[in-house]
This record gives structure tokens, sequence and C-alpha cells, in this order.
């Protein structure tokens, strides 16, 4: 068509690089992306953001706008979206809906992706709000109950008490920070070390109890803690922080405690490794707990029988009215699970004489540290809250990937449901982590899906007795489908970590920042490049405080890495 001299050679030369380079450069990165998605040189790293907003309030939706506004210049390209509202579309009305729309418009407009993030397993307290008697459940077997007045409350058995914190023949003052000042224990000025008394209590097996404490701080910069573990092995049984001020004067403070298997505890009061400032301790008291926090399931089941007639199950409905803590998981409001309160009696049918003994068995939830309580996996009505969650978000967010919050989960593995399975910890965790990645699958073959690395690595919290769950969590990772990308932030042991999902063919995007230094993704990049790391496909600037003064920061280190690369 064209004659032989239709471009000369020194033109031809300088015309095929222009054209063929590019096209042999972008052929090769679909080549790579397609047959080999691990490759990290296949692209360039993606830049996520992890933001949580609540999107019913138009202030949280101005300031995600104003952050992706931000974010979108400095070569930012998703946004990990946590809003636990997403837990309860079905309640909320439009008011919602548009501003999810708004969202999405500006997203699109600076060419970033929304991630939603969905399955609250770890963090529960969004999807309990819907059926707060889906939480996990610690036993208590075979607790006293007496009956006064057609009404059974409990009695510890054996009694329980705590002397007064001033007998130091009672107390082991485990630190020589604390000293007596009237009737109650002053730390003064710690500076930085610990102060603690410390009880050790005999306790019934499997029985629930509450600690008291009366507390007063002055400029305090620590954090007065009850702790209660296990004497042989050190295991704590309570995570439960108290709520106290850097300064207030003299307020009750409150945690609970099962058990488990144990006869005896040892009980610390006081704080660890406080700077300063002045803290009073005084009035510790000890009792068995009723009915508090009763969770009412299949899988959590109340057993009452006559104490001089264990073999005779009474019967609720009939022998005694229908029991509930009305309280439950609904103070201050839903979804969220008050430590202690007055519980709830049993009130009997018929005619019973004052003083007959009962022996009950339940189940109740643990709160963690300030509010988390986990759901119950096993429990099929709350798997059916996370697939209805699932469709719920499909329908706001069609067509986007997913970010599955499984993370940092506390307590497992100790009801019926559970124990039906026939599983151990580990392996629930990896048929969960299978159901939901099926649930999201089905409405969407295509996207991507995501989970946090935490509760699937060995390195991290997949371990033997990680907190109060009931054994091991070896094999959690087993529910890892090789197409889920692993959002990995266990820092601490950064080469273990990436080598073992990179090992398993796993892409990896590193949780960095955490509220600390951006030069930290630095240092998880500086692992990627020594030790050849595969798969790596994106960094996310990580803050739960709020806090984007980082962001430009953040991005020139990895820019710096990628140019070196």
């Amino acid at each position: 068509m064209f004659g032989s001299d239709w471009l000369s050679v020194d033109r031809r030369n300088r015309w095929w690089p222009q054209i063929l380079r590019p096209l042999t450069v972008a052929l090769l990165t679909a080549f790579l992306l397609l047959f080999f998605p691990n490759s990290a040189a296949a692209q360039r790293l993606e830049r996520w953001i992890y933001a949580s907003a609540n999107l019913l309030v138009p202030e949280q939706v101005e300031h995600l706008e104003q952050l992706m506004r931000e974010a979108a210049p400095l070569g930012y390209t998703h946004v990990l979206l946590a809003d636990s509202k997403l837990s309860r579309l079905h309640e909320l009305d439009e008011r919602y809906s548009r501003n999810v729309v708004r969202i999405q418009a500006t997203a699109a407009e600076l060419g970033l992706k929304l991630i939603p993030a969905v399955f609250p397993v770890g963090y529960s307290n969004s999807l309990l709000a819907q059926n707060p008697n889906l939480a996990e459940g610690l036993p208590v077997r075979s607790a006293l109950f007496t009956v006064r007045n057609g009404v059974a409350q409990i009695q510890a058995d054996p009694p329980v008490a705590l002397p007064s914190l001033i007998d130091r023949r009672a107390w082991t003052f485990v630190d020589d920070t604390l000293q007596l000042e009237e009737d109650s224990l002053l730390a003064d000025n710690p500076r930085g070390k610990n102060c603690r008394a410390m009880q050790t209590l005999r306790v019934a097996p499997w029985r629930h109890y509450h600690v008291s404490v009366l507390v007063k701080t002055e400029d305090f910069r620590g954090q007065p803690q009850i702790q209660i573990l296990e004497p042989e092995t050190g295991r704590r049984l309570c995570f439960t922080n108290l709520r106290v001020q850097r300064s207030q004067d003299w307020t009750v403070q409150h945690v609970t405690f099962n058990s488990l298997g144990n006869s005896t505890v040892n009980l610390y009061i006081g704080a660890w490794g406080a700077a300063g400032g002045r803290l009073w301790l005084k009035d510790a008291a000890i009792e068995e707990c009723g009915l508090l926090n009763v969770l009412r399931r299949p899988g959590t089941p109340l057993q009452v029988r006559r104490d001089d007639e264990p073999q005779t199950l009474l019967k609720e409905g009939s022998d005694f009215d229908p029991v509930a803590d009305p309280k439950l998981g609904s103070v201050p409001y839903r979804g969220q699970y008050e430590v202690f309160h007055e519980s709830p009696g049993i009130q009997l049918r018929g005619t019973w004489a004052d003083g007959t003994r009962l022996r009950v068995s339940w189940y109740h939830p643990h709160v963690i540290y300030d509010e988390q309580v986990c759901g119950c996996v096993t429990e099929p009505e709350f798997q059916g809250l996370l697939k209805r969650q699932a469709e719920a978000v499909e329908q706001l967010f069609p067509d986007t990937d997913r970010m599955m919050s499984h993370d940092e989960w506390r307590v497992l593995g100790w009801d019926e449901s559970f124990r039906g399975t026939g599983l151990t910890p580990g392996q629930v965790a990896a048929d969960n982590l299978q159901f939901c990645i099926r649930q999201l699958r089905s409405l969407n073959s295509r996207r991507r899906i995501a989970v946090w690395s935490d509760m699937f690595d060995p390195h991290h919290n997949a371990i033997d007795h990680y907190y109060l769950v009931n054994g091991d969590l070896a094999g959690s990772w087993d529910g890892l489908s090789r197409d889920v990308i692993v959002v990995n932030w266990n820092f601490g042991v950064r080469e273990e970590s990436l080598k073992f999902f990179a090992d398993r063919g796993q892409r990896q995007v590193l949780a960095g920042f955490y509220d600390a230094d951006a030069g930290q993704i630095g240092e998880w990049l500086k692992v990627v490049r020594e030790e050849k790391i595969r798969g790596v496909i994106g960094v996310m600037y990580t803050t739960w405080k709020q806090d984007y003064s980082q962001l430009r920061e953040f991005a020139d280190v990895v820019n710096r890495f990628e140019e070196t690369r």
C-alpha cells in the first residue's frame, strides 16, 4: 500500500520506539496483572486511607469530602469507609442514602475508589444492636440461688469478701509506691513505676463475679486498673477498663470476671507504669453476680434445678416466669453493654418456701476494654445478620470492593452452638471467613475482597488462648482464599508476617502510620525491598484518632520507595 520509502529509515528508527515502547509496557503490564496478580512490579502501589465516619451526620460527611479532596492530589487511590451505620441500614431513612450518593459523587469526581467495611465480627456492637442476645457468652454453671418471697436471687457459694485495702496483713503490696492515708491507699507521683495491691481469692469455678472500688485522682497520668489473673498460668480473666478521669473526686468503678475453671484467682488493684500525679483507692469489694446480662438464645441455654433434686430441670414459663435482663445490650443505647447493674431475679410460680436452694446455669458476655463485645458466629441468627448486612450494603455500594472487619476477635468458643460444631476456634474462624467470602461473592463475583491480618496470622493473634478464646486459633488462615487481600498491620514482627502471607500467595496492603509517624510505612517498605516480598499491592494511611495531619509525609515516603524500587 505504501511505497518502500514512505518513511525514511532514520525517521522510522525514531518513530517505532515512540509507539512500541509504551505499547510493550502496556501489554506486559496487562499480562502480569492477568497471569501474575501477586507481582508487585506489575502496578504502582495503591494508596488507601482508613476513614471512620457516620454518614448520617452532615458534618462528618463534609469532613470526609474534605479529606478526599486533600488526599486525591497527593496520589491516594482508595478510601476504606468504616461506618457503624452499615450494620443498621434497614433503620435509616433517605437522608443516609442521599449522603452516600454525595460521597460517591465526590469520590468519582476525584478518581477515588470507596471500600465499605462489613462483617464486624470482633467489634460486633453495631450488629448486636439488632439482637444483643447474639453476643459471645461465657458459662456460669450451677450457681446457688435461694428463694425469698417467691423470688430466687444469687447467693455466693462459697462466700467471698475483700478485706480493707489499708490492712497490710491481708494484702500484698506488690510495689513500694503505695502508702496509707487515713482510710485509703495513695500512690503519690509514681514516676513510671507500678503501684499495685494484690489479694489471692478463693472462688468457685465457672462463676461470674463483680469487683468494685472507690477511686479518686488528681492529675493522675496513668490508667487505674483491676486485673484478675489465673495463679498458675498468669492468664487474664478481666479486660474491662475503668472509667477514670485524670482528675476526679471519689467514684465507684466496676469490673466483672468469669472464674472459668479456677478455684483461686489473683486480684490486683492499682496502676501499671503511671507517669505521675496522685491516685487514691478505698473500699474494694467483691460479690458473685446473678443474672447480669444473661444471654437468651439457643446456644446459651438457661437451666434451673432444685439443689436437692439436681436431676429435675424446672420449666421456664410453667415453674418460673421467662427470664431476661431488660438492660442487656441497651445501656446507654442499643449495642452497648453495661459492665454492671442490678441483676434480675427468677420469679417463681406456685408456692415456694423461703430458703429453698436452686442451682442455675446460664451464659453472659464480657466487655473488653471500653465497650467491645464479640458476636457469636456459630449462632445461625448472627450468621443471618451478616448475610443481610452484605445484601443491604450491596444496594448502596454496588460494584465496589469490600473490607471484612474480622479483627481482634477476643471472645470465642464457650457456648453450646460452638460445641455443636466439633471444631476448634481456629477452624470456626476459618469457617466463618469462608461463609463471609461466599456472601460477598454471591452478590458480585468480580469484586476484590480484603480482610485485616491479625486473626489469620500465627505471628500475631492467631494463637492459643488469645484473650478469652477457648482454645487455639491456629488454622484460621485456612479460610483465606488466595484471592483475598490481606491488610497487614503486624508492624512488630513485620518481616515474619509479610513472609507468611506472601508464601501463601496472598496480596497485601500495608497498614501504616497508626497514629505514630508517617515514616513507619518506610520501615514496612524497607522489609519489602530487602526481603523481596512479592504481592504487596498497596499501603494504607491508618488512623484511629482521625489524625490526617501527615497525609503528605506518608505519600512522600511511599513515592520515594517507588522511585528507587
